[in-house]
């Protein structure tokens, strides 16, 4: 397939710059896959569309503010996103400009770093002359498309309510919408409420640069799944019962764990899982998403989950109702 096949045109306008001031408010596109019928209701709705036994898994992944600035020692400014540190080495493996070669040295508020090399994938490694203190030196990664720098209620906004294990570069957005009200509504529906943790990383949200879509190559992110999560996710397929995937990363987690079956689960590793149409599902059979960039990997896990020709569709639909777009936006139910 080739990437064009995956684009839309999208309004700048409906590009969501801030959430909502509720985080449940948010509209909900329900899309029953077997009819193809469309339904538009609110977040808050969503406890309506579950049923008792069904496991919804939630990636309780935390972000960390690993957006820093320094200047270069012979001068310049340096802007980094921190991706995954080497434990006990005191090093980071960050995203930044090409230019930044080994051996140069760039202060960050008191703190000296040397590039000490740069990978296959374009990750550049620096290694820190002391911990950074990132709650205090650090700023929330918004993505690009939001164009405004973050702010202190983006610290909270910018992370689910659940959020548990640090190491997210990028919010699992899906989960935004979620308040402990609905999380509680939905439990006492008697749905088993799940987690995994995947730290969402470049793997993500890299663009995908070549014509042909089965070229492109994910970046590796780690991910771990609990033993009791896993067990309830093997009952409830034995059992005819639905596993509801709230995100793209809970879905690749899961996917990828049982890639050789649930006799044999990997709950425990980092995966480079890269899901487009033709792909065979084994553990989910609903997934709760947000509504994703044009050409992006994440725009072609759902079209393998729902089609493209029924996305496509219900996109043209969520453009023509000013529905809000990315991570601070609105939610969309395939089920």
């Amino acid at each position: 397939m080739e990437l064009k096949d995956f684009e839309f045109d999208l309004p700048e306008r409906l590009i969501a710059q801030r959430p909502l001031p509720e985080r449940s408010s948010s509209r909900l596109m329900a899309i029953s896959r077997e009819t193809g019928t469309v339904e538009h209701r609110l977040f808050k709705d969503l406890p309506g569309f579950l049923k008792p036994g069904d496991v919804l898994v939630l990636n309780d992944t935390k972000v960390i503010p690993t957006r820093i600035f320094g200047a270069k020692t012979t001068g310049g400014r340096v802007e980094l996103l921190l991706v995954e540190r080497a434990e006990g080495r005191g090093e980071w493996q960050c995203l930044t400009k090409p230019s930044l070669k080994p051996g140069i040295r760039i202060l960050f508020d008191g703190v000296e770093g040397e590039v000490t090399g740069r990978d296959a994938q374009g990750l550049c490694t620096i290694r820190f002359s002391r911990p950074l203190d990132l709650e205090r030196m650090g700023r929330v990664p918004l993505p690009p498309y939001i164009r405004r720098e973050a702010d202190e209620d983006d610290r909270v906004r910018y992370q689910t309510v659940f959020a548990g294990p640090e190491g997210a570069i990028a919010a699992p957005t899906a989960g935004l919408h979620f308040t402990q009200a609905v999380l509680d509504e939905i439990r006492a529906k008697g749905v088993l409420v799940r987690h995994v943790t995947l730290h969402t990383g470049p793997g993500t949200f890299m663009p995908v640069r070549t014509e042909r879509i089965e070229e492109h190559r994910m970046m590796r992110e780690r991910y771990s799944i609990p033993r009791e999560t896993f067990e309830a996710i093997a009952k409830a397929k034995k059992e005819g019962r639905r596993v509801v995937g709230v995100g793209t990363t809970s879905t690749r987690a899961l996917e990828a764990s049982v890639m050789d079956g649930f006799d044999e689960p990997v709950l425990d590793g980092a995966t480079d899982l890269f899901i487009y149409p033709g792909f065979r599902f084994r553990a989910i059979d609903a997934l709760l998403t947000n509504f994703h960039l044009p050409g992006s990997t994440l725009l072609m896990l759902v079209s393998a989950f729902a089609g493209r020709e029924l996305i496509l569709r219900a996109y043209a639909e969520a453009v023509q109702k000013e529905y809000r777009f990315f991570s601070y936006g609105d939610a969309m139910l395939l089920f």
